[in-house]
């Protein structure tokens, strides 16, 4: 994973991504490729690898592909596991049905995270929760989260997540 991809999928916003970028620990992170002495490697070294999830998962046209079996996503095999990529959080619910909602709190722009314990998507800056469907059940939110439509394959190796 790369570091802007680190920090994406930290929330945090674009100004303060180029701010942490640019000034970096070595006041190096701006220059050219060419000038890194440590190269990012291949995210998908001979092919294999990488974070088993291809499409966008950002912006407003999500559509994106998640491979059960890469080790970054088995989490979604077990009930009650999330993971979060881009914009959007993904879910295997406590009843183990899958979930895709938005990874941002309505109120002021914080990440969310799916809660096992009571079923249910948590705001932890200032407490609002949100129903598996999305739905405000405790303020200060009041606009539901944004889902996203999942299907799994057959197999039930891939899941698709859309807008």
């Amino acid at each position: 994973m790369k570091r802007g991809e680190f920090l994406r999928s930290l929330g945090l916003s674009t100004s303060t991504l180029m701010a942490f970028y640019c000034l970096g620990t070595t006041m190096t992170a701006c220059g050219s490729k060419d000038d890194d002495p440590n190269p990012d490697p291949d995210p998908n070294p001979g092919g294999g690898g990488g974070s088993g999830i291809t499409g966008t998962t950002t912006g407003t046209a999500i559509n994106f592909t998640v491979d059960m079996a890469n080790s970054n996503n088995t989490k979604l095999k077990t009930n009650g596991g999330f993971i979060i990529t881009g914009d959007v959080l993904v879910a295997k619910t406590t009843a183990g049905s899958y979930i895709a909602l938005s990874k941002i709190c309505t109120h002021e722009g914080n990440p969310v995270a799916y809660r096992s314990g009571s079923n249910d998507i948590f705001c932890q800056t200032h407490g609002s929760t949100f129903s598996i469907a999305g739905a405000v059940t405790n303020g200060p939110a009041a606009t539901p989260l944004k889902t996203y439509t999942v299907t799994v394959s057959a197999d039930g190796n891939t899941l698709t997540v859309k807008a």
